[in-house]
């Protein structure tokens, strides 16, 4: 067998999520019955570096698979891709290791997150951005997010329904900033892992924020009190996307405020 690293992009608007679930199509079904057309018949695990939710989208995800051939790594692409419904893409793929794990080595993620933030909702980013037509304080949410660099238990931050005892993550890199060629305040985090929900509640309770609605303070006295339900509301899905995966030690002696 050998192993290849692939790096896919995908839409997740019409899928349960990237994991094959019972209740809907996923991300991961569709890398299988294509694996599966190009072995004619052979079922082919796909390991990815991690889930993403349901109408979450991915710029950057990474998966894994044992091949029982030696293919080049641009056929595998040109086959994938020919196979995959138009709303995913192969962007790269390459031979690896068999120690290379796309979950395993994973030391660390960044993740977009984009609101449109504009009085009207724009049809074409409905899918794609959270539409919020308040006014934001950039600053005071910049101000906010800074509490949340290093290393923290996450609790207030994470679903009710994760299996995680261990909450303590450290994130390396939380930006806001607006773009005002297309009218969206974008989001960035990137860390050694993220909660379920984390990034999403983090962005609910950030925008709450810049609304005036809490305390400039507010994301360091959550860290404290660990308590989900004293947090913000869970931003929703579609504004979500996995950027980049990374399999080297993110740099914590340059921690990005």
């Amino acid at each position: 067998m050998n192993r290849y690293k692939a790096i896919i992009a995908y839409d997740g608007t019409n899928y349960v999520g990237y994991q094959v679930q019972t209740n809907g199509n996923s991300i991961q079904a569709e890398l299988n019955k294509a694996l599966k057309k190009m072995t004619k018949g052979m079922y082919i695990p796909v390991c990815a570096s991690g889930r993403t939710d349901s109408g979450v989208h991915a710029n950057g995800q990474v998966i894994h698979f044992d091949y029982p051939a030696d293919i080049s790594t641009e056929g595998a692409k040109r086959a994938l891709n020919s196979l995959l419904p138009d709303d995913i893409l192969v962007k790269e793929v390459e031979k690896v290791d068999e120690d290379f794990h796309a979950r395993y080595t994973v030391k660390g993620k960044r993740y977009i997150y984009r609101v449109s933030n504009t009085q009207a909702i724009d049809p074409f980013k409905r899918l794609y951005t959270l539409h919020h037509p308040y006014r934001l304080d950039l600053d005071k949410m910049q101000t906010a997010l800074n509490a949340i660099i290093g290393t923290h238990d996450f609790t207030s931050f994470c679903s009710t329904k994760t299996d995680k005892e261990d909450k303590v993550r450290t994130v390396t890199k939380a930006l806001v900033y607006r773009d005002e060629t297309s009218h969206e305040v974008c989001f960035i985090f990137e860390g050694n892992g993220f909660l379920y929900n984390m990034i999403r509640i983090l962005v609910g309770t950030t925008l709450q924020i810049g609304n005036g609605l809490r305390p400039v303070n507010e994301l360091e006295r959550l860290i404290v009190v660990k308590n989900r339900n004293e947090a913000g509301p869970t931003a929703p899905p579609q504004g979500l996307f996995l950027d980049e995966v990374f399999y080297q030690e993110l740099d914590k002696s340059k921690l990005v405020q």
